[in-house]
């Protein structure tokens, strides 16, 4: 009976010390063989390659095709894959290098410096033929230099290095920030809250220096016990939020800057029992799609994601093609889309006469 049979052994795979012991050579010789690299004498050589041949040694082809840049490989290093803004990111640049017959390999560098530098040796390891990168940091980035000495294609997005001499692809942060300012002052408030995420990262920093240059052109106070700094975290914005609205004067606005910390914040006001926009007004900076299915919908600084990663693929293959050409940067404009989550400062007082 077919039950009894006894069950069939799987087929080891051949290893390099299979191919090693059929040739009569040392592993590290049949390694160097059948990789391409180092030197191996004419005979050991030709032994070698017939007992891979003989044996049916297949792992030397994806090997040696990562070793000399054949393999059409794409190395993406975003700050933080969760974050909705590069998650949709990186389905774009996926989606557009397959239509190039290219592959995609993301690893997300969580906004940690020594993190994106490792996983950028790793890459290069691979020998991929580009790379993609939002950098972790604005002022210490001896990697991405010696990646641009070794003439290693490299765009880098969302955050622009004026001293890395490669395309960049960004907005206008600062402006877009401003802008957001610019329509609570005009709609009354001047106790506006600020949630940003450390100052070590480009987009966050511009973001805050729009908010203050909008308070400057208003001539507005800055108050510091007004600024909060969270991580890019739902939890973490929860928490910030709930300091700002703890104190005995709460502000009037919030603005957010990105989405992860705008959700975080309409939870934490849910919570606190404040109603956007009667107790607060919250602007965010990135739409997203909790943004319109929110009572009241949230006004937004919507920057243009789905333009961001084909650009940035268009750029990297003109490099792997071999363009010479100076480094392109270009800045997106942003958009404020005005929904239902700002209103006037005393519109809570007038609600309630």
């Amino acid at each position: 009976m077919s039950g009894d049979r006894p069950p069939r052994a799987v087929k080891r795979a051949v290893t390099v010390k299979d191919v090693a012991a059929a040739a009569n050579v040392s592993r590290a010789t049949a390694a160097r063989a059948l990789n391409g690299y180092g030197y191996v004498g004419d005979e050991a050589s030709r032994r070698v390659q017939e007992a891979a041949e003989r044996l049916g040694y297949r792992g030397n082809r994806i090997a040696q095709a990562l070793r000399q840049g054949q393999m059409p490989i794409v190395g993406f290093v975003p700050g933080d894959i969760q974050n909705p803004f590069f998650a949709r990111v990186a389905h774009d640049i996926d989606a557009a290098l397959r239509r190039s017959r290219h592959s995609l390999l993301i690893a997300s560098s969580e906004e940690s410096l020594a993190q994106e530098q490792s996983l950028l040796d790793n890459l290069r390891a691979l020998n991929v033929r580009g790379m993609i990168v939002a950098p972790a940091s604005e002022g210490d980035n001896p990697h991405l230099q010696r990646l641009v000495r070794e003439r290693v294609p490299l765009v880098l997005i969302d955050r622009e290095l004026p001293e890395i001499d490669c395309d960049s692809v960004t907005v206008d942060n600062e402006g877009g920030a401003r802008e957001a300012i610019a329509l609570l002052i005009a709609n009354g408030h001047r106790r506006i809250a600020l949630i940003h995420d450390e100052s070590r990262i480009a987009t966050a920093r511009q973001r805050r220096e729009g908010y203050l240059r909008a308070l400057a052109e208003a001539g507005l106070p800055v108050e510091e016990g007004l600024i909060a700094v969270s991580q890019s975290t739902v939890e973490h914005a929860i928490d910030a939020t709930i300091r700002l609205f703890s104190r005995p004067e709460r502000p009037t606005a919030l603005f957010t800057v990105d989405s992860l910390m705008t959700t975080g914040a309409l939870l934490a006001l849910r919570s606190m029992g404040l109603a956007v926009p009667r107790d607060v007004s919250l602007i965010g900076f990135d739409d997203f799609d909790l943004a319109t299915f929110t009572d009241p919908q949230i006004t937004v600084v919507a920057q243009p994601v789905g333009q961001i990663g084909p650009l940035a693929v268009e750029m990297l293959l003109e490099r792997i093609r071999g363009s010479d050409v100076p480094a392109r940067h270009v800045r997106f404009p942003t958009r404020l889309i005005a929904r239902g989550s700002v209103a006037r400062a005393d519109f809570g007082r007038r609600a309630c006469t």
